[in-house]
């Protein structure tokens, strides 16, 4: 009975969503994932940034094979592969297909990651001293060797929490989706606050403790992760078979469109693999800092461009099954024009109040880290609309076009990146690069859509507005900067409590300018809001 009564209430949470709902549900949960980061990314600076410099630096190091693995073998590469040919199955009402093509795909996957991960296990050593950091000092070295060797599962536990998360978001269920990054980052933060003091058993100390307790609290998340994503197909039907169906025709549509985003994955993953190679090379705590500021710079992605985007990508390919290609530039246009509305305001603010935003993850502040972010600003804005742009060809089953796309960007990027080390231009020089690539990557997909949609996508309402935006987002700008002149960052702001209430403050009042300059300009865009603001306020009135 109580089996039953779990059955139902997940049944009833893990219902089928509107685009709208998809969205808040996803940003929101990545909002709280980038809060329990913050969280965790404070709590490892506070312990290590200043008093172990060399370990945080390994354990960061520690993620780059693993991570490289994943992200080549699954993550985004099989979600944007899996759910078109996945639709077209159950749009067609064959259920029968699609339940086979999930199974073959989830063992197949389950398979190749479980070698991968003992791969990384028996290479950790090489590895790491000639391939992710051979800047680090050798305590350093061993440390991280360790790390990956413990943080190895990882490819294996993520693929097939990827899977399962994948055939959720096909057929629009995402709240257990979108708890999954949440409860990774509690896995970790457990590691950070009770394995480091040692896990010992009816007085068997089975683990002293340490830095490498952060590294099984990593393992802990991928597990609650995995777990959460197994609940979330009570309700879908999933018929489940233990064997690979290589004649099923969909499985094979996967495979085929698989090795062009993999390969783009893999080769984006490169690009962060040198940035690390390079860091690790400029002293002390460098490669640690570097890190710090992409992980800041990816929140705002994954909350603004990777949640929206991911609302919209099942409809844009419900668009492209049914052949209605007119429906489909419309849904791409206003995903489009939604992710810059918002992201503009989110990087104007994020550039000028850096310093109040590093502070979050380290007490008291680090001014490299803030300078890095700094750099990082506008690929911000980059990679936010790569998301929806990249959508935009995978929902045709085009994964060539990015990859190509992919492969010269992130060659310049990299080319960027060693040119501006070997300059001496610091760990800022490696921010630029990023930025710079990542704008050229962009400005190439946007124009090979509009020329393959015949001018369609980017119609003449579309530059309009984006002129307003730029307008409205430059007299944010000029209020951003003059906020942060009314409330400085003092060298008695060095706690959380102290900095945050200015923050806030900076970023309410620039976010108003932006919402009533949208008003004024009448952006499409702040029309819901309005509404709903004047909803509240005359139900009040009454």
């Amino acid at each position: 009975m109580k089996h039953f009564k779990f059955k139902s209430v997940v049944t009833l949470v893990n219902s089928k969503l509107s685009i709208k709902s998809a969205a808040i549900i996803l940003a929101s949960s990545t909002l709280a994932s980038a809060l329990l980061g913050i969280f965790r990314d404070r709590l490892l600076n506070s312990y290590y940034l200043d008093t172990y410099p060399a370990g945080i630096d390994a354990y960061t190091a520690a993620f780059t094979i693993p991570d490289f693995m994943f992200f080549i073998l699954t993550s985004g590469a099989l979600a944007v592969s899996f759910i078109p040919v996945f639709n077209q199955r159950l749009i067609t009402g064959n259920k029968k297909s699609a339940w086979e093509l999930s199974s073959g795909i989830l063992n197949l996957m389950a398979m190749v990651t479980l070698v991968a991960s003992v791969l990384i296990m028996i290479f950790a050593d090489p590895l790491v001293r000639y391939v992710v950091s051979p800047g680090l000092d050798e305590s350093g070295t061993i440390l991280a060797i360790n790390m990956m060797r413990v943080i190895a599962i990882n490819p294996f536990l993520f693929s097939i929490s990827t899977i399962l998360c994948s055939i959720q978001q096909a057929v629009g269920r995402f709240v257990f989706y979108a708890l999954a990054p949440a409860l990774y980052n509690i896995g970790i933060l457990v590691g950070i606050t009770v394995f480091t003091g040692g896990i010992n058993i009816f007085g068997l100390q089975l683990f002293e403790g340490g830095i490498m307790g952060v590294a099984l609290g990593v393992v802990f998340g991928a597990v609650l992760q995995l777990i959460i994503s197994l609940i979330g197909l009570f309700g879908l039907g999933f018929d489940y078979d233990f064997k690979i169906n290589w004649k099923n025709q969909g499985f094979r549509s996967v495979l085929k469109l698989l090795p062009a985003r993999s390969l783009d994955q893999g080769i984006d993953y490169v690009n962060g693999l040198v940035s690390t190679n390079l860091s690790s090379r400029m002293g002390t705590g460098a490669l640690r800092s570097f890190q710090q500021a992409s992980s800041l710079h990816q929140m705002p992605v994954s909350l603004i461009g990777v949640a929206i985007s991911t609302a919209f990508f099942p409809k844009m390919t419900e668009e492209t099954g049914s052949g209605d290609d007119e429906k489909f530039y419309d849904t791409f246009r206003t995903a489009l024009r939604t992710i810059t509305w918002i992201t503009l305001p989110v990087v104007t603010i994020a550039y000028f109040g850096r310093g109040y935003v590093v502070n979050f993850i380290k007490n008291g502040g680090d001014r490299r880290i803030a300078d890095i972010l700094g750099t990082l600003i506008v690929a911000i804005f980059a990679h936010s609309i790569f998301h929806i742009a990249t959508r935009g060809f995978y929902a045709k089953q085009n994964t060539k076009t990015p990859l190509i796309v992919s492969i010269f960007s992130i060659g310049a990027t990299i080319a960027l990146s060693v040119l501006f080390y070997n300059m001496n231009l610091g760990v800022t020089g490696l921010g630029w690069a990023q930025s710079i690539g990542a704008v050229l990557e962009i400005i190439i997909l946007l124009a090979i859509l509009q020329f393959q949609s015949k001018g369609k996508v980017l119609n003449r309402s579309f530059w309009i507005g984006l002129f307003r935006m730029l307008i409205t987002t430059a007299v944010t700008g000029v209020v951003a900067y003059l906020m942060t002149k009314l409330l400085p960052l003092r060298a008695t702001d060095n706690s959380f409590l102290s900095t945050f209430p200015k923050f806030c403050i900076i970023t309410a009042v620039s976010t108003l300018t932006y919402l009533i300059f949208s008003y004024i300009l009448k952006l499409s865009e702040v029309r819901p809001f309005v509404e709903k603001v004047k909803k509240i306020v005359f139900r009040n009135l009454k």
